[in-house]
C-alpha cells in the first residue's frame, strides 16, 4: 500500500508541476516578485498539502507560530533541520511571508520545476566561488529581506538520516550577523514518514517545531550557530524520541496538509 500511494503522490506532482511550471513562466512575462512567489506557493499546497494528505496519509503538527515576527517587513533567516525534501517543499506552505532559499545554481536546470524557480526572487549560488559565493547571498538578502522576505537555509547543508546530527555550517548565522535579523530555528520530524533519498513515504504525523527568535545583534556567527544547532537538536530528541533512543542511552548525540497549530 505505500508503494502504490507513493506511486500515485509522484504521477501526482508530475502532471501538475508541468502545467504550473508553464503558467508561471507565461505569467512572469508581466508579473515578477511576491506576486509568483505566492503562484508557486499554491502548487506547493498541492503537492505537499492536499496531495500528501490524501494520498500519502501525512499530517502535520505546528508549533511555535507564535514565534514569527509579527511585523509585515520585519526580516528573519529561518534555519532549518533537513532529514528530507518534504521540508523544503513545506516551508512556503506554512509561512505568512515569502521565502527566498539559498541554493545552488546547478537547479535551475531541472526542466520545469527549475525553469520556474529561476523566474522567483531566489538566491542561486556557484558553490565552487564560495568567497563570491557568500558575498552574493548577502548582497540579494539585504534587498530580500528589506521586502519583508524571509531567508531560509539548512545549517547541515545536505539531508540528515533520521537520529542523526550533521555539521552545522555558520553561514546562515553569518548573514544574520551581516544584516541585523534575528535567526528562528525549526525542528522538523520530516524523515519518520518521509526518509532521506527515499521515494516510499508513509502515512503519519510529521512535526514542525519553530523556536522563539534569536537576536544576531552583537553575536559572533559561530556562537549563534551553536546556540542554534543546540536548540534544534534538543528539540529533535523531544519531538522524535524514537530516533534517538540509542544515542540517548549511551549518553551521546547521533551525528496545506492537514495541519494541528499547537500552543
Amino acid at each position: 500500500m505505500a508503494l502504490l500511494r507513493s506511486v500515485l503522490h509522484a504521477l501526482w506532482m508530475f502532471v501538475t508541476v508541468v502545467p504550473w511550471a508553464i503558467i508561471m513562466l507565461v505569467c512572469s512575462i508581466w508579473m515578477r516578485g511576491i506576486p509568483l512567489y505566492w503562484m508557486a506557493a499554491r502548487w506547493l499546497s498541492w503537492a505537499v498539502g492536499s496531495g500528501a494528505r490524501a494520498l500519502l496519509g501525512i499530517r502535520l503538527r505546528v508549533s511555535g507560530m507564535e514565534n514569527l515576527p509579527a511585523d509585515k517587513l520585519a526580516g528573519a533567516i529561518l534555519l532549518v533541520k533537513h532529514q528530507s525534501t518534504l521540508e523544503t517543499f513545506l516551508m512556503p506552505t506554512l509561512m505568512p511571508h515569502p521565502l527566498a532559499y539559498v541554493f545552488k545554481k546547478e537547479l535551475l536546470y531541472v526542466p520545469f520545476f527549475g525553469w520556474a524557480m529561476g523566474r522567483l526572487d531566489m538566491i542561486h549560488i556557484d558553490r565552487s566561488q564560495r568567497a563570491q559565493a557568500f558575498n552574493k547571498v548577502v548582497s540579494q538578502g539585504r534587498k530580500l529581506l528589506a521586502q519583508g522576505i524571509w531567508i531560509i537555509m539548512f545549517p547541515e547543508g545536505t539531508r540528515i538520516p533520521r537520529g542523526q546530527k550533521g555539521t552545522y555550517k555558520s553561514g546562515g548565522t553569518r548573514l544574520a550577523c551581516e544584516t541585523g535579523v534575528p535567526v528562528i530555528p525549526i525542528a522538523v520530524t520530516s524523515a519518520k514518514v518521509w526518509p532521506r533519498k527515499a521515494f516510499i513515504k508513509r502515512p503519519g504525523v510529521v512535526d514542525v517545531s519553530i523556536g522563539p527568535a534569536i537576536s544576531s545583534v552583537g553575536r559572533k556567527p559561530d556562537e549563534l550557530m551553536r546556540e542554534v544547532e543546540a536548540w534544534i537538536e534538543a528539540e529533535m530528541h523531544r519531538l522524535d524520541p524514537e530516533a534517538y533512543r540509542d544515542a540517548d542511552a549511551t549518553g551521546g548525540v547521533a551525528g496545506g496538509a492537514a495541519v494541528e497549530k499547537v500552543g
